[in-house]
C-alpha cells in the first residue's frame, strides 16, 4: 500500500444505502417516532442540548418496526448518533416487557440511574424499571454475620472496610455494593460478605426473607424494563442462577447494547471453567463449618490442609506468572498431570469426611454438595482425541494460570448453534446494537459468530464532520511492531505530538508490558523536559477514579490497555490526542483462537482474513471512537503501526475507520494544535 492510498474513505455505514434501507418500508410507528424525536417533541425540553438527528430518528423507526413485528435487527450506529435514546424510546413506548443488556456494570448503572429516568420523564411513560446484577454484587446477611463472628481479617484496612459494610447493611435498601463508595469494589473483603451460587444456602438460610439477591429478582419479575449486563444474561442462560431465566419467558423485547462484546462473553459462559480458587474457598468454608458444628467429628485443619496443598501444588506446576496453554501444548512429562490426579484424590478424601458429618448441620451438608459438584467438574475436564465429537459440539481444553490460581477451561469453538437454540421458542424481538459491528459495512463476522444468519442488519452514519474535526496520522519511519525497542520508537514519535497537544492524551497499548514501559519512559521524559502533564496509569487506581482525575486535570496523559479502548467517554478539550501503539491483533498463542483458525482452515477459509483481521478492525474502531465524542470536539488519532501502510490488508483497515483528514507529516499534526493566528 502506498501513501497515495491515504485518501479519506467512506466509513462503515456512511453511504446513503444503509440508512435509507431503514425507511424503505414505512413502519407502524414512523409518524409517532418523527413526532417524539422532532423539533418541538418531548425530548427537546427534557434533554439538555438535544437536537433532532436524522440518523437517530431513522434508527428509532427501524427498532420500533422490529419491536412491532417481533423481529431481529442488527443495528450499527456511528459515534454520536445517540443510539441509547434511539432504542429506549421505542422500548419504553411499545416494547412490552423489555430486557436491556449492557457491556459493563458501569453502563448498567448509567442506564438505570440517568438515561432511562430521563427518557421516561420526557415521554411521561408509566413504566417500572428494575436493575439486576449478579449475586456477587449484593451483600449477604449470612456471610457478613459469619465473617464478623470469625473475625479472621488479614489487614487493618479490611477491618475498617468490614465496619463500613456493617453500617451499610443497616441503611441500604438494595444491598448493592456499588452504593458503598468508601469500600473499593475490588476489595478482597467483599468475597467474604457476598455469596456465590455454590455458597448460597438457598431456602435453608435464616435470612431468606431479607435476602437482597431475592429482593432484586422479585423486583425484576414485576418491572416493565429490566437492566442487566451481558455477563449476567449469559451466566443465567448457562447456569440458570441469576434470575434472568425467570424473566425470559415473559420478555417481549431483548436489547443488547455494546453487542460487539457478545461473542466473547457468550463463549465464556457456554464453556465450563473450574479453578483452584474454588477449591480454596470450599476449604475455607469446610474448616469454618466443621469447627462450628462438628469439632469432634474430624481433624478439620488436617483434612483441609492436604486439599489446599494439592490445589496450590497444581498451580505451581507452571512456574510463570501468566500462562495460557491448550491441553495438547502441555508436555506429557509435565508435573501438571500427576498434580491434577492428586487434587482429585484429596478432594475425594475430604468428601468422605463430609459424608460422615453431613447430618450434623445443614451448612456441612451444603459444603458436601458443593464439593461433589466441584469434584465432578475436575473429573469432566478430560479430553480423548479418539472420541468423535458431533459437529457444533467441538471444544478446546486449555489451562490459564494467574499469580495465585489455575483455571481449567473447556470452551466451545463456536457458539452459533447454542445461541440460536436459546433464541428459539416464544416469538419476541431481539435488537443487537453497537458503534462497531461491521467491517467495511459487512456484518458477516459479527452475525455468523452468533448464528444470526440472514437477519436484517442496518447502519447509520455518525453526525460528526470527521474531515473538519480531526486528523488520522500514521508516523513515518517506525520499525516492525515485533522488533525490540518498538515501544520506545513509538514514544520518540509521540512525545513532540503530546507536547504540542498540551497533554490531553490517551495512549492506548495492546499489552500491559507496553503500558509499564510507556509509564516509566514518559515519567522520566516529562521530568527531564519540564512538562507538567499529570500521568495516569492503568493499575495505579480503579478505572472510574483514573478517568475522573484525568477529566479534572484538563492536561493529563492516560496510559491504558484493553479496558480503556471502549466504554470510555471524555468529551471536550481534556482529550485531544489518542495514540494507538499497535493494531490490536489477538495474541497468536491464544488457545481458543488457534483452535478456531485451525477449524476454519480445514474448511478452506483463511483464518487471518476471515477471523483475526475483522476482530482487530472492530477493536481498532472502538479505540478510535474515544477521540471525537461531541460535535465540538477536535483531535488527532495517531496510529503508530506501520503495517497499515506496508501490508496489503491495510486498505481494509483504513476504509473501516472514520473519514478523518489523513497525513504522515508530523509538522501538519503539530500545526493542527497551534492556536489560529489572530488577523
Amino acid at each position: 500500500m502506498t501513501d497515495h492510498d491515504l485518501t479519506p474513505a467512506v466509513p462503515d455505514g456512511a453511504g446513503d444505502d444503509a440508512a435509507s434501507a431503514a425507511t424503505s418500508v414505512p413502519g407502524k410507528y414512523d409518524a409517532e417516532v418523527e413526532r417524539l424525536f422532532g423539533t418541538g417533541g418531548p425530548l427537546g425540553p427534557a434533554v439538555g442540548g438535544f437536537r433532532p438527528r436524522k440518523s437517530q430518528t431513522e434508527m428509532a423507526k427501524a427498532i420500533a418496526q422490529a419491536i412491532s413485528e417481533q423481529q431481529t435487527l442488527i443495528a450499527e450506529a456511528g459515534t454520536g448518533t445517540g443510539k441509547t435514546f434511539a432504542y429506549l424510546v421505542p422500548a419504553l413506548m411499545w416494547g412490552g416487557k423489555t430486557i436491556v443488556s449492557t457491556g459493563t456494570k458501569n453502563l448498567q448503572d448509567q442506564l438505570f440511574l440517568r438515561d432511562i429516568p430521563t427518557v421516561r420523564a420526557a415521554l411521561k411513560a408509566p413504566v417500572s424499571v428494575a436493575l439486576l446484577k449478579g449475586r456477587g454484587n449484593y451483600l449477604c446477611h449470612y456471610h457478613l454475620e459469619r465473617t464478623l463472628a470469625n473475625g479472621r481479617m488479614t489487614s487493618r484496612e479490611d477491618v475498617g472496610y468490614l465496619r463500613e459494610i456493617s453500617r451499610f447493611l443497616k441503611m441500604t435498601q438494595t444491598g448493592d455494593k456499588a452504593e458503598l463508595a468508601r469500600v473499593p469494589e475490588n476489595a478482597p473483603v467483599w468475597n467474604l460478605v457476598t455469596s456465590t451460587r455454590e455458597s448460597c444456602l438457598g431456602q435453608e438460610c435464616q435470612y431468606n426473607q431479607d435476602c437482597f439477591v431475592l429482593k432484586a429478582r422479585r423486583e425484576a419479575q414485576q418491572a416493565d424494563v429490566v437492566v442487566v449486563n451481558h455477563h449476567l444474561f449469559f451466566a443465567d442462560v448457562a447456569l440458570k442462577d441469576t434470575g434472568v431465566a425467570e424473566l425470559l419467558p415473559s420478555a417481549n423485547t431483548i436489547i443488547f447494547d455494546e453487542a460487539h462484546q457478545l461473542p466473547d462473553t457468550a463463549t465464556l459462559f457456554f464453556g465450563e471453567t473450574v479453578s483452584t480458587n474454588q477449591v480454596l474457598e470450599l476449604c475455607r468454608d469446610v474448616l469454618a463449618e466443621g469447627l462450628a458444628h462438628a469439632r469432634d467429628g474430624a481433624n478439620w485443619a488436617g483434612v483441609v490442609s492436604s486439599v489446599e496443598k494439592a490445589a496450590r501444588d497444581l498451580r505451581l506446576t507452571f512456574p510463570q506468572d501468566v500462562v495460557r496453554l491448550s491441553l495438547p501444548q502441555i508436555a506429557p512429562s509435565s508435573g501438571f498431570f500427576p498434580a491434577l490426579e492428586k487434587l482429585k484424590e484429596e478432594l475425594d478424601g475430604m468428601l468422605e469426611v463430609l459424608e460422615g458429618q453431613a447430618q450434623r448441620a445443614e451448612t456441612i451438608e451444603h459444603c458436601r454438595t458443593r464439593g461433589l459438584e466441584l469434584a465432578q467438574k475436575y473429573k469432566d475436564w478430560t479430553y480423548d482425541p479418539k472420541v468423535k465429537v458431533p459437529p457444533g459440539k467441538e471444544a478446546v481444553y486449555w489451562v490459564e494460570a494467574y499469580a495465585s490460581s489455575l483455571q481449567l477451561h473447556k470452551t466451545p469453538l463456536s457458539i452459533a448453534q447454542i445461541f440460536s437454540n436459546q433464541r428459539e421458542g416464544t416469538p419476541r424481538s431481539w435488537i443487537f446494537t453497537s458503534a462497531t459491528l461491521a467491517v467495511k459495512n459487512d456484518f458477516k463476522h459479527f452475525s455468523h459468530q452468533l448464528g444470526l444468519y440472514d437477519e436484517p442488519a442496518m447502519s447509520w452514519p455518525s453526525p460528526f464532520n470527521y474531515p473538519e474535526q480531526g486528523i488520522l496520522y500514521v508516523p513515518q519511519g517506525l520499525p516492525d511492531p515485533n522488533s525490540m525497542g518498538y515501544t520506545d520508537a513509538v514514544l520518540d514519535c509521540a512525545l513532540p505530538v503530546i507536547e504540542a497537544a498540551g497533554g490531553r492524551t490517551f495512549l492506548l497499548c495492546t499489552t500491559l508490558r507496553a503500558v509499564k514501559r510507556a509509564a516509566e519512559r514518559l515519567r522520566d521524559e516529562f521530568e527531564r523536559r519540564g512538562l507538567k502533564f499529570p500521568l495516569f496509569v492503568q493499575g495505579d487506581r480503579g478505572r472510574t477514579e483514573l478517568l475522573d482525575q484525568f477529566r479534572k486535570a484538563g492536561n493529563g496523559v492516560l496510559i491504558g490497555s484493553q479496558s480503556f479502548w471502549e466504554g470510555v467517554d471524555v468529551r471536550g478539550e481534556a482529550l485531544s490526542l489518542v495514540i494507538i501503539d499497535k493494531l490490536p491483533f489477538a495474541p497468536p498463542d491464544d488457545p481458543v483462537l488457534a483452535a478456531r483458525i485451525e477449524v476454519m482452515e480445514k474448511k478452506g477459509m483463511n483464518g487471518f482474513v476471515h477471523h483475526t483481521l475483522p476482530e482487530a478492525i472492530i477493536n481498532l474502531k472502538q479505540g478510535a471512537g474515544r477521540l471525537i465524542r461531541d460535535e465540538g470536539d477536535r483531535g488527532v488519532l495517531m496510529l503508530c503501526d506501520p503495517r497499515v501502510i506496508s501490508k496489503n490488508y491495510g486498505r481494509r483497515i483504513w476504509q473501516s475507520l472514520p473519514p478523518f483528514k489523513r497525513t504522515r507529516e508530523q509538522a501538519e499534526v503539530i500545526a493542527f494544535f497551534q492556536p489560529p493566528a489572530v488577523p
